[in-house]
């Protein structure tokens, strides 16, 4: 299978598009904006460009697009007014594979240079150049030492290809209990294969003391095929091993994925005697099914999947109608180029 040609979020904007089913995703950035504050803080003073060039790699599609980037943006904007010194100009490069919604994200562009105009002034909206890079960040995407600060959250837990070695894992699509030990180290080995491929690319692509923000998934199930979710002392180790970064942060924390209903949406249900549970369920399906669509569908046909996801739906709400709430394991680790 040829990940990068059908590994992609659902397009558009509908009830199962991802740009509709990233609530828990953009709470998870919304948490970690102290640690993305801190790393670009540190790698502004230091460099003190006057173009900072940024990359947010698997940036996806929908409303958490430039979510991040504003975080950036605003930071930067805050030191120089209050150490008085010049704006830079910035470079926001958007990367994610070529089937990625990229009409969705340049269409939302005029958007966000408005809310910058209103928000922060003519400055820097006038300062902000944004282009995109179809490809995968398991290749080089961009020229020598010339990036100052690298984001991506959500996406180094996608493989560049399914392991090899699962022909012993029979009756399933991904580790499961009942997969022998060598099927957790198909999935291991290629892991680690493909974080020290990503950390000795972004070591050429970014200059000396730059900085990279990576958020991703640790502990979860999931029946997603070239997908891993490692724990933090993995990430460590392969850091330490590939030698191009210095950890300047490493840190694990939960969030509830569930999908939790609006007071609007919570009333409307209880004046129509609806079951809350249900409700949460199916969209919790819906953001599973944003995600993983695309690729369930290349392999088992379109047919499966309304019925699969019904089914998911209500197994979860099962779940949350017998108070077993899972926490969905995150992990962001800072780095700074040596």
């Amino acid at each position: 299978m040829d990940a990068k040609m059908i590994l992609r979020m659902n397009a558009a904007d509908h009830e199962i598009s991802y740009a509709n089913n990233s609530s828990f995703q953009k709470q998870v950035i919304l948490k970690i904006r102290p640690i993305i504050e801190e790393s670009i803080t540190d790698a502004f003073k230091k460099i003190a460009p006057v173009c900072m060039k940024v990359a947010d790699l698997g940036c996806s599609s929908g409303p958490n697009v430039f979510l991040a980037i504003w975080h950036i943006l605003d930071t930067v904007h805050g030191i120089c007014q209050q150490e008085q010194l010049k704006l830079p100009e910035f470079e926001v490069l958007l990367n994610d594979l070529p089937e990625n919604d990229f009409n969705f994200v340049f269409k939302s562009i005029p958007g966000f240079y408005e809310r910058l105009k209103k928000e922060r002034g003519d400055m820097l909206q006038e300062r902000c150049f944004i282009g995109g890079v179809a490809g995968s960040f398991y290749h080089r995407l961009f020229p020598t030492k010339s990036l100052h600060f690298v984001h991506s959250s959500y996406g180094i837990h996608w493989l560049s290809k399914v392991p090899v070695g699962l022909e012993d894992n029979k009756g399933n699509v991904y580790m499961a209990r009942s997969s022998p030990p060598s099927v957790f180290k198909a999935y291991a080995d290629q892991f680690q294969k493909d974080f020290t491929n990503f950390l000795s690319l972004r070591s050429e692509e970014i200059m000396p003391q730059g900085c990279m923000g990576v958020v991703q998934e640790a502990d979860v199930d999931s029946f997603n095929v070239p997908h891993y979710t490692p724990c933090k002392e993995e990430i460590a180790e392969i850091v330490e091993r590939e030698g191009s970064f210095d950890i300047k942060r490493l840190q694990v924390f939960e969030a509830n994925p569930s999908a939790v209903l609006n007071r609007e949406e919570q009333l409307h249900n209880q004046d129509l005697d609806f079951n809350v549970y249900l409700e949460m369920g199916k969209k919790t399906a819906n953001g599973v099914r944003a995600i993983s669509e695309p690729l369930l569908s290349s392999h088992f046909g379109d047919a499966v999947i309304d019925k699969l996801f019904k089914r998911y739906a209500t197994h979860v709400a099962d779940g949350l109608g017998n108070s077993k709430f899972h926490k969905l394991t995150t992990i962001v680790v800072s780095l700074t180029k040596k």
